[in-house]
């Protein structure tokens, strides 16, 4: 079930008038690019068909990058709450359980959704906070500074929480953020389309899975 998504034409004006383009990045180089995927384990794809939707798109950015020189990066719940009583007392005690195990348990990699094509030189990592850039909630932004990382491409699950919390995070960390439209997901197109206008107007890009590829392929190395 793909979602209906879309930004109003308002804002594509206002970012038109304001920087004279539609999109902010252009271009981008494949080798200093990290597709970040967040959430995608059964928990969430089981119960949201968006989900299983955006499996395909993840998938081929994911060999498209790959091979350019850029890098994949799962990104995972941990079972871990830094506030368990706040949790429960926000969220109530077995909701907050619930959410506490939503990443599984096992070897990272075997965790994700069937379907999704990984592979063993990807980072695999878990967060303890809705973004996964959040200062010492998850080591995803020490690992990307190390491979000199300047752009994150945000796909996943669920698009209007942890995606859009990892999107807001990232830019304030001064990374170049794109997000898939059609390969995050949400429970509804409303959820989904609230948080693409407003990473679009505020915090980064949004584009189709198809024009990504086309800016992975324009920015990969020229072949030996």
């Amino acid at each position: 079930m793909a979602h209906d998504w879309k930004i109003p034409d308002r804002e594509y004006a206002r970012q038109l008038t304001r920087r004279g383009r539609l999109h902010a990045f252009e271009r981008l180089a494949a080798p200093r690019t990290a597709l970040v995927v967040v959430d995608m384990v059964p928990f969430f794809a089981d119960e949201n068909p968006h989900c299983r939707d955006a499996i395909g798109p993840i998938n081929a950015l994911a060999d498209a990058l790959r091979p350019a020189g850029g890098v994949v990066a799962w990104v995972l719940p941990s079972r871990l709450d830094p506030y368990p009583e706040l949790s429960a007392e926000f969220y109530g005690p077995q909701v907050a359980e619930t959410f506490r195990l939503s990443g599984g348990e096992g070897p990272l990699p075997d965790r994700l959704c069937q379907g999704l094509r990984r592979q063993a030189d990807d980072i695999f990592v878990e967060k303890t906070a809705s973004s996964a850039f959040f200062p010492g909630r998850c080591e995803l932004p020490q690992l990307l500074e190390a491979r000199g990382v300047d752009t994150v491409i945000v796909v996943g699950t669920v698009t209007n929480v942890c995606c859009e919390a990892t999107a807001r995070d990232a830019r304030t960390l001064g990374y170049r953020v794109i997000m898939a439209a059609d390969a995050n997901a949400a429970p509804t197109d409303d959820m989904h389309n609230a948080t693409l206008r407003t990473v679009y107007r505020s915090f980064g890009d949004v584009r189709p899975t198809a024009e990504i590829l086309q800016l992975i392929a324009q920015g990969a190395p020229p072949p030996d």
